[in-house]
C-alpha cells in the first residue's frame, strides 16, 4: 500500500484530519480480474464529496491493465438524526458551539472543494436532512448499474444546490436527474425496500470499527479513510492490485 497523508474526514463528531486508518473487512468482495473498490460514505459528507471527484481523477491515472469494480455503501453521520431531520443553523450551533464556528468551517471547506471543480452553496442549505432514505435510494441504483450517477445526483442535489435530501419528494427528483424514471423511485421510497441491506451495511462498518469517511476498501480490505489526494489514491490502488494479478 502508498504511504498516505493524513487526510480530511467527516465523523458524527465533524469533519477532522485524522491518519490513514486499518481495519478489518468491511465489504465481502471476491478478489479477481476485475477488483471490487468499495467505498462508504454519507450523502451530506462533504469530504466525501471531494473524495469522490479525487477518485475519479485516481482512475484516469491507473493503466489500462487495473480493472476497477466500483460501490457505494452507507454510513450515516447523524444516525439518531429525526426523520424529518433539522434545522441546519440550530444543530450546527449545538454541534460546533457557534453559527460563526460554523460559517469558518463552511468557508474553508468551501475553498478546498473549489480546487476539485466543486461549488459548495451552504448558504442554501437549510436543513440538516435524515439521510437513511438517501442510501436506500443509492442501493437500489447499485441494482440498476446507475449508483455513481445517483451518488453524484445527491451530492450535488445538497451541496450546490441546497436541496432537502431527507424529504421523499426531493429524492424523486434527484433520482430523475441520475436517469431514474421519477415515478419509480417514489413508489420504492413510499415502501420499506432496501432498509434492511443500508442498515446491514452500516452494522458491516460499526463492526470494523469505521468512525469517519469516506472510507476506501479494496477487495474487502480497507485501503485508508479520508479524501487522499488523487495520486495517493492511483498509487495505492497501482500497487496492490499489481500485487494481486
Amino acid at each position: 500500500m502508498a504511504d498516505s497523508d493524513e487526510a480530511p474526514v467527516c465523523s458524527i463528531d465533524g469533519c477532522t484530519t485524522p491518519t490513514k486508518a486499518e481495519a478489518p473487512s468491511v465489504i465481502a468482495a471476491e478478489a479477481g480480474p476485475t477488483h471490487h473498490l468499495a467505498v462508504i460514505s454519507d450523502a451530506i459528507c462533504p469530504w466525501c464529496y471531494v473524495g469522490k471527484r479525487r477518485l475519479e481523477k485516481a482512475l484516469t491515472l491507473l493503466p489500462e491493465t487495473v480493472r476497477l469494480y466500483v460501490s457505494w455503501h452507507a454510513f450515516e453521520l447523524n444516525p439518531q438524526m429525526p426523520k424529518e431531520g433539522m434545522e441546519r443553523k440550530l444543530y450546527r450551533m449545538q454541534k460546533f458551539g457557534s453559527w460563526e464556528r460554523s460559517q469558518q468551517m463552511d468557508a474553508q471547506l468551501s475553498e478546498v472543494a473549489k480546487e476539485d471543480g466543486l461549488i459548495f452553496r451552504y448558504d442554501l442549505i437549510k436543513r440538516t436532512p435524515n439521510t437513511f432514505n438517501a442510501h436506500r435510494l443509492i442501493w437500489l441504483a447499485g441494482r440498476e448499474e446507475m449508483q455513481d450517477a445517483m451518488v453524484e445526483a445527491l451530492f450535488r442535489a445538497y451541496f450546490t444546490e441546497g436541496w432537502d435530501i431527507g424529504e421523499v419528494g426531493v429524492l424523486a427528483d434527484a433520482a430523475a436527474e441520475a436517469g431514474m424514471e421519477r415515478a419509480k423511485a417514489l413508489a420504492f421510497l413510499e415502501r420499506d425496500d432496501g432498509s434492511a441491506e443500508v442498515k446491514g451495511e452500516e452494522m458491516i462498518a460499526q463492526r470494523a470499527g469505521l468512525s469517519g469517511v469516506p472510507t476506501f476498501a479494496l477487495d474487502g480490505r480497507v485501503l485508508f479513510s479520508g479524501a487522499q489526494r488523487a495520486e495517493l489514491i492511483a498509487q495505492a490502488l497501482r500497487q496492490l492490485t499489481t500485487a494481486a494479478a
